[in-house]
């Protein structure tokens, strides 16, 4: 057996590395077990491709605005294999950063799958390892559903390398992933169809959000099918058909699921250690990230609570900060920003209005639509919308929303404010910077409901 450790990491994600690097630097004996790329979903099928991929996308609309600026520019084609490279080779690097800060830290990366064999020990590759705490940090995975012809369909994770850009693209599904995939890869030159069970976009997101973004992205070309559902996939000499419960069919190059993740816990021992999983497989923990078993603790995606990068890091500093440090370290919950890399992009942090009305009781909303100063030269017919939750009572603002561009760089600063219990007067009283977009988050006057 090798020597006792402080602390065993499972998976060198965001949140593992974070807790293994804080840890070793705090004088904790460390390692981290991994068996693929290290970085995690975030840094090799998540949010960094496909941020490229939404930069990306936006060039071919880019060019084509140009022309009301004086630029009369015609749009070169997408050189797909081209922008694969570029992004593997950033891949790479970052995962020599990941490998660099773990061992700056004398953490050691152990290469292979790990699997708990008792409540203080994990073996790896034919290596038993002791310690003390054993922290999960294993992520989670796309799901495809069974159905009929479903091994011809994609995931998410496949997304990024096809060996073909697919012309005609069907999406399946209406959460985030699914609307980011099809913005994406509609900005790239793909003819794309959403297919969504349900009766809108974004389960979760503040509804007048989701009805507007809806509508954006049909302007851009998106074909966006509400409550419908995708009943099998045959593949034919043209490529595959995707049959449809109400027996309409469509062809496709490419069919994507993005209807849901499930946490990787699977082949891990966690049961035979005793350690209580959930209904979808999630490791069950406190308010401390521990779980049925004491030394053994879980962060991030494989407890299925907030599904976000930052999220899995603030979460790792607070184990490590109650392992080896004071214990003081906290995270609260509320008022947790987020983006959607959409085609306009949406910015959110709060309560959504309903979300706001079954907590607070009376709110005041306001919200504003338009026309950006830039698309009045592009010729684009985008617009934006920008929308305050306020609670009656305390003039807080509990909720705000942003659809449009560079939602997410500007909803992060008002983030500061909503966390900081800013009011709607404070609000009031700010000069905004003019002209810009976000300054009108500082000049709406009249609620538009109470």
């Amino acid at each position: 057996m090798d020597p006792s450790l402080d602390l065993f990491v499972i998976g060198a994600g965001s949140g593992g590395v974070r807790a293994a690097r804080l840890a070793a630097h705090l004088g904790a004996r460390v390692a981290v077990a991994e068996m693929a790329a290290t970085g995690g979903t975030c840094v090799n099928l998540g949010c960094i491709p496909k941020k490229l991929y939404s930069y990306a996308a936006h060039f071919a609309e880019t060019f084509h605005e140009a022309h009301g600026f004086g630029w009369p520019v015609q749009a070169p084609a997408l050189d797909w294999e081209l922008l694969k490279a570029n992004r593997a080779a950033e891949i790479r690097r970052l995962n020599g950063v990941y490998e660099a800060v773990l061992d700056g830290a004398a953490a050691e990366l152990v290469r292979g799958r790990a699997r708990i064999v008792s409540p203080h020990e994990v073996e790896v590759a034919g290596r038993r390892f002791h310690a003390r705490h054993i922290l999960v940090a294993t992520g989670g995975h796309p799901v495809i559903p069974d159905v009929p012809g479903g091994e011809h369909a994609l995931c998410s994770d496949d997304m990024f390398d096809l060996p073909r850009f697919p012309k005609r693209l069907v999406v399946v599904g209406g959460g985030y992933i699914a609307c980011e995939m099809a913005s994406i890869f509609r900005g790239l030159g793909a003819e794309v169809a959403q297919i969504v069970r349900g009766s809108r976009l974004l389960r979760g997101f503040d509804n007048d959000v989701a009805r507007f973004l809806a509508a954006e992205m049909g302007k851009k070309g998106v074909d966006i099918r509400l409550g419908t559902h995708l009943q099998r996939i045959d593949r034919g000499d043209d490529g595959l058909r995707a049959t449809m419960h109400d027996g309409h069919m469509l062809a496709a190059d490419t069919v994507l699921y993005a209807t849901g993740r499930t946490p990787n816990t699977r082949g891990l021992g966690l049961e035979e250690a005793g350690v209580a999983l959930g209904a979808r497989g999630e490791v069950v923990v406190d308010a401390r990230y521990r779980s049925s078993v004491p030394s053994i603790l879980a962060v991030g995606d494989v407890t299925d609570r907030v599904q976000l990068t930052p999220v899995a890091l603030a979460e790792a500093m607070v184990v490590v900060d109650d392992l080896f440090g004071r214990g003081e370290r906290r995270l609260d919950y509320d008022f947790i920003p987020t983006a959607v890399f959409t085609h306009p992009g949406i910015g959110t942090v709060g309560w959504t209005e309903a979300q706001a009305r079954e907590r607070f009781g009376v709110v005041r909303t306001y919200q504003s639509e338009f026309r950006s100063l830039k698309h009045t030269l592009s010729g684009s017919s985008e617009r934006t919308l920008m929308k305050l939750v306020v609670d009656d009572a305390s003039d807080r603002v509990v909720g705000l929303h942003m659809v449009g561009a560079e939602a997410g760089e500007t909803v992060q600063g008002f983030a500061v404010a909503l966390k900081a219990g800013a009011t709607k007067a404070v609000f009031d009283a700010t000069i905004g910077i003019h002209p810009t977009a976000a300054e009108e988050f500082v000049t709406m006057r009249e609620p538009v409901s109470r």
